[in-house]
């Protein structure tokens, strides 16, 4: 079975989770590295080599250009990273290896034609990352605390926001959601944070979830703002979502946050190790039913509630684990997920309501924390 095969990567750590969790050290160019007899293994370059073997934390960091000097003696003048890997393989004695889903399809093939045989994850390649320990979940706390950061900063550009007919004004300017976002980023950034494709929408935007906002926001209509930055240390990532409304809301818009909010209560306090997902996405879907909000595709879109009910996170924004209404996911002793549902209406709004917890045996323990007072006059 792939599961007792060492691991294979060959990637940089901003493309690859698996590869920042198996060394614990930032490298930006693709790099290999692999386990052999319980030990974790690196062959790195003169630039990286140093910083690697002081800051890293693999067992083994070798120096590239030597094993490139074997590999070239026995493969010819032209080997290169597949020729370096089949040599490595053969010093530790190893014929076979288990890659992520994503390893590199060309380079999967030369290994192939030098004999090595390897074998796919099906899943992920480091089951146990779906579980976080205690300094990971403190991780993930310090960028929800980050996010918390950005939600301060916004609100405080809200409240200092005019109202003039139709438009919203800052510092004598129209307030767009580039402004508020650069706002956002930049306080985050300062504080230790690389917040990216940070979502500020309103109105008809905030109706498409991953819509990143453009243009003027208006009075008087709901403006989600989504945040997950990723904390530089670390590089774990916090995320969560608040509504807001500059402006009077309509009764309307009052009862649709406010389902939104009882909607996420009911699904955190149904959390708790062993519950499978698909019942907690039930439990929003239900509130939303008893409510009357109806969920329905339409020939511009869906609209409702249409999209997951939350997600793993910890070195990846989507990590493992997920509450869905079709993947069957027990929930793991240990592991981290977002609680974020939400409703979607173009000419009413869109609101969500996002958080993260931690499962414990008998509920969660919450990772991120910030008000939810969403009107600002």
């Amino acid at each position: 079975m792939a599961a007792s095969l060492p691991p294979l990567l060959y990637a940089d750590t901003h493309a690859s989770s698996d590869m920042l969790y198996f060394g614990r050290v930032e490298v930006h160019d693709p790099f290999i590295a692999f386990g052999a007899r319980g030990k974790k293994i690196t062959a790195q370059r003169a630039l990286e080599f140093g910083r690697v073997k002081r800051t890293g934390d693999f067992d083994v960091v070798l120096p590239q250009e030597p094993w490139l000097v074997r590999a070239q003696q026995r493969y010819g003048a032209k080997a290169g990273v597949p020729e370096i890997i089949a040599t490595l393989a053969r010093e530790y004695g190893l014929r076979a290896f288990r890659v992520a889903d994503d390893f590199p399809a060309s380079l999967y093939v030369q290994l192939t034609k030098l004999g090595l045989r390897l074998k796919f994850a099906d899943g992920m390649l480091f089951p146990e990352r779906e579980i976080k320990t205690d300094w990971e979940a403190a991780c993930i706390r310090e960028g929800n605390r980050l996010c918390s950061v950005g939600y301060t900063v916004a609100e405080k550009i809200l409240r200092a926001t005019k109202v003039k007919g139709r438009t919203l004004v800052h510092q004598g300017q129209p307030l767009t959601s580039e402004r508020l976002r650069f706002a956002i980023d930049t306080a985050i950034n300062q504080q230790g944070g690389n917040a990216q494709d940070t979502i500020v929408a309103g109105g008809d935007q905030a109706c498409d979830p991953h819509e990143r906002g453009s243009g003027p926001l208006r009075p008087h209509e709901l403006i989600i703002i989504d945040i997950f930055p990723r904390v530089v240390e670390t590089g774990y990532f916090g995320d969560m979502t608040r509504t807001y409304l500059k402006g009077r809301p309509r009764e309307v818009q009052r009862r649709l946050v406010a389902t939104v909010r009882e909607a996420q209560k009911r699904a955190t306090r149904l959390m708790r190790a062993g519950v499978d997902g698909r019942l907690v996405h039930a439990a929003c879907t239900d509130c939303f039913a008893d409510a009357g909000y109806e969920t329905r595709r339409t020939k511009t879109g869906s609209v409702g509630f249409f999209h997951g009910t939350g997600h793993g996170l910890g070195l990846a924004v989507h990590d493992a684990g997920l509450m869905s209404p079709t993947v069957p996911n027990l929930l793991k002793l240990g592991s981290v997920l977002t609680v974020e549902p939400g409703l979607y209406y173009p000419g009413l709004g869109g609101c969500r309501w996002e958080d993260v917890v931690q499962i414990t045996a008998t509920g969660t323990r919450p990772l991120s924390k910030h008000p939810y007072h969403w009107e600002i006059r």
